[in-house]
């Protein structure tokens, strides 16, 4: 399994920054941001990399080890030496004077094949990781998108709000007139000025709920940037398969369910591992030394320089260990049982989950035709109310009722079109094919 990280050239990203703070952030340039700046997908990158240098060949125990080593000793000493003959020699000062050094290479042949398990255990360590890698970056894709439609969202809302404050002051200006030329009542102008106010504290909150999102945006970019850009509102719904297709395809390509199934590969490993305690372990070591000595006169020898090569095999076999190691054994076992079991629970919740998403997004779906129909009828009948209104054939509060029917049907239209959106989200992520397609 391959994992290649996403770079972005100094200059484009210099552009991107430079032009969505006025223009529109697109998702495309969200996305490209996010995958390069993201803190999550740089720890992710981080710890691909840690992975990749334990399961390397100098991390598993094949290669031999050699070092090299060397000392110099020195003793000086009164020394007195009685002889056979009765006589005896006195030295203050005796000095005695060694040198060594020597290169070691240790080699063990065989480990019960555990260092073989092992290794093989750190490949599967290492796809785990990157599937845990893959796992982080769709996580981050879903909230990405999620926080950028919700900005999308309320920038519509936002949009709605706007237009429906500019019809009440329309509204409270007629009123104005009307009253001065005694046409309408005090009350009229009265509940006119109380609907713009009331229009006007919802557009600034919608604001403010605008550029919370827009700094919660800014986090997942992992950039900091001023919110007066846009995002794109146009909402494009991918093709879905159905839903049979969509369970074969998510039991095949969750991320989740392929993570355990490489636990299960390394629960295997770990009790393969635990059994090569069983098996005798043989090494080799061997030596090149070099000796060296000089000794004080009343040594036998004066001094000695020695130098060879010396080699040997060992072989150890721990026959009997109280145990521990078919503890081990049975411990891992019961290891690998219980990612089997864990692996069975998570396609039951993913399924489920699955079947879940989908009946709410064909719902949802529904849902929109019909708020877009009701979108095309109320916009006719505010605008058939709006020329009656003029005509003073209904009251100002029949007009508002039309232009509060009208706003309210766009905003449930418009809330609609993106609980749909990320409803599909949801069900792309699920099937593991979030990161393949195009926003």
């Amino acid at each position: 399994m391959e994992f290649n990280k996403i770079s972005i050239l100094p200059l484009l990203y210099f552009t991107i920054l430079q032009g969505f703070s006025q223009e529109i952030l697109t998702k495309q340039q969200a996305l490209k941001i996010t995958l390069e700046h993201n803190f999550g997908i740089k720890i992710a990158n981080n710890n691909i990399e840690v992975a990749k240098n334990n399961s390397s060949i100098y991390n598993s125990g094949f290669l031999p080890t050699a070092s090299i080593s060397s000392g110099a000793n020195f003793r000086s000493d009164n020394q007195t030496i009685n002889r056979q003959d009765g006589t005896s020699v006195s030295i203050d000062n005796a000095e005695t004077k060694s040198y060594n050094a020597s290169v070691n290479l240790n080699y063990i042949i065989f480990d019960g094949l555990g260092r073989k398990y092992n290794y093989q255990q750190l490949k599967e360590t290492y796809n785990l990781t990157e599937l845990q890698a893959k796992q982080t970056i769709e996580n981050t894709y879903l909230q990405l998108f999620t926080t950028y439609f919700q900005i999308a969202r309320l920038s519509q809302n936002k949009a709605n709000l706007k237009e429906a404050l500019s019809i009440s002051k329309g509204r409270l200006l007629r009123a104005k007139y009307q009253f001065q030329y005694g046409q309408s009542t005090k009350l009229e102008l009265l509940n006119a000025e109380v609907d713009v106010n009331n229009d006007s504290i919802t557009l600034i909150s919608a604001r403010q709920q605008l550029s919370n999102a827009k700094r919660s945006l800014n986090v997942i970019l992992g950039v900091e940037q001023n919110v007066n850009y846009n995002v794109d509102t146009e909402v494009y719904f991918n093709k879905m398969m159905n839903l049979e297709d969509l369970l074969q395809k998510t039991i095949a390509n969750n991320s989740t369910l392929k993570q355990n199934e490489i636990n299960i590969a390394i629960s295997e490993f770990n009790i393969k591992i635990n059994k090569s305690n069983y098996l005798p372990s043989l090494g080799l070591n061997t030596a090149y030394g070099w000796n060296k000595s000089e000794n004080p006169a009343t040594s036998f020898l004066a001094g000695s320089t020695s130098n060879g090569l010396n080699a040997g095999l060992s072989l150890s076999w721990n026959i009997f260990d109280g145990g521990s190691t078919k503890t081990r054994v049975a411990n891992s076992k019961i290891a690998l049982e219980n990612q089997q079991i864990l692996l069975e629970e998570q396609k039951v919740t993913i399924q489920n989950t699955l079947k879940n998403a989908w009946g709410d997004y064909q719902n949802q779906l529904f849902i929109l035709k019909a708020q877009e129909k009701n979108v095309v009828t109320n916009q006719n009948n505010f605008d058939r109310s709006t020329e009656r209104y003029k005509l003073g054939q209904i009251t100002s509060i029949e007009f508002r009722q039309a232009q509060m029917n009208l706003i309210n049907s766009k905003t449930a239209f418009n809330n609609a079109k993106f609980d749909a959106k990320l409803i599909e989200l949801q069900l792309l992520q699920l099937s593991g094919d979030i990161l393949n397609v195009s926003f």
